[in-house]
């Protein structure tokens, strides 16, 4: 098994106790259901690694929108 990081989250209460409902909703742990809501966020917006790669990829089709900062 590939190795995991772990890290301190702070969330309010509400969000805590829905993203648990969600996760007892679809039989998988808290923090199970927090990794799988964060990899598909990052898929949706195209900066899911590919696997193997090790680094962050961005799709080719989807050009990186500038910040507001940059110019």
């Amino acid at each position: 098994m590939a190795e995991r990081k772990a890290f301190l989250v702070r969330i309010e209460p509400e969000l805590h106790d829905a993203l648990q409902r969600w996760a007892s909703d679809e039989l998988r742990s808290l923090n199970g259901q927090i990794e799988f809501v964060l990899r598909r966020a990052l898929k949706d917006a195209g900066r899911l690694p590919r696997a193997g790669d090790g680094s962050e990829q961005q799709d080719a089709a989807k050009p990186r929108r500038k910040r507001a900062t940059e110019t």
